[in-house]
């Protein structure tokens, strides 16, 4: 399926691994201008000559801080004609309500809450003025299946997810869309990670991580091409009447019973 984005302008942010990388390459794919944004430059550069590589588009890259306010102005500022804008950076951390201290759980909220919020604040009001664009916010499946062990993630997504469903309600009159993505597990580099050291703690080995995908659908993650290729999708005009909704990419987790 053509999804027609060739020509079009893209920014991704949390754009150098894992699902942020996946949606730059796979707008660059697609014939998209693409600019690269996390805090990082030498992996933005890296990212960058990967998807070189295989396309033929403009790529931009932009190390920046998210979780700083200023950062999202100032691509505003730069990149004003953006067609669409992926919110994708940041992983706020588990533990429970008594683990996760004020400060710990501020510096998380700073960069995917107000993260998102923010340069979301800064483009909507571009692509309002323009009567077109579309904002992708790439959020969790823990927003909708509440985890009191991971309580500052749920309850982050949670509002993410609020955000995203009251403004792209509204949207429409100005010619945007404003929709959103809920992953589950995702095969990232983080995720491994994360199960390596499950493995080590239940299993006695880390490099036995991979027994712990038995109990997910399908007996494995998503990939970060999954996600990746909804968020495509999504953002193209084969999607032109979705908006102020959420996409929950999970294999049903979210609607297990058991």
């Amino acid at each position: 399926m053509d999804l027609n984005l060739r020509g079009r302008k893209a920014l991704v942010t949390g754009a150098s691994k894992g699902i942020g990388y996946a949606t730059a390459h796979c707008l660059a794919a697609e014939g998209c201008d693409v600019v690269l944004v996390s805090r990082t430059a030498a992996d933005l550069e890296a990212a960058r000559q990967r998807i070189a590589k295989e396309t033929n588009v403009a790529i931009a890259v932009e190390p920046r801080d998210m979780s700083d306010s200023k950062n999202a102005a100032a691509l505003a500022q730069k990149y004003p004609d953006l067609d669409i804008v992926v919110n994708n950076a940041g992983a706020i951390p588990g533990g429970s309500v008594e683990d996760v201290e004020e400060a710990r759980w501020r510096t998380a909220w700073d960069l995917k809450v107000f993260g998102y919020i923010n340069l979301t604040r800064e483009y909507f009001r571009l692509m309002k003025a323009r009567g077109k664009g579309v904002i992708v916010n790439i959020i969790g499946a823990a927003g909708e299946k509440m985890n009191a062990s991971y309580i500052a993630g749920s309850a982050g997504n949670a509002s993410l997810m609020a955000f995203t469903r009251a403004l792209g309600g509204m949207s429409p009159k100005f010619g945007v869309r404003v929709v959103g993505i809920n992953p589950g597990p995702v095969s990232t580099d983080r995720h491994i990670m994360l199960q390596k050291l499950e493995a080590k703690e239940k299993l006695g080995d880390p490099e036995r991580w991979r027994e712990l995908q038995k109990s997910l659908p399908f007996g494995r993650a998503a990939t970060p091409e999954e996600v990746a290729a909804m968020t495509a999708f999504l953002a193209s005009d084969r999607s032109a009447f979705t908006t102020g909704t959420i996409v929950t990419i999970d294999g049903g987790l979210a609607n297990r019973s058991g």
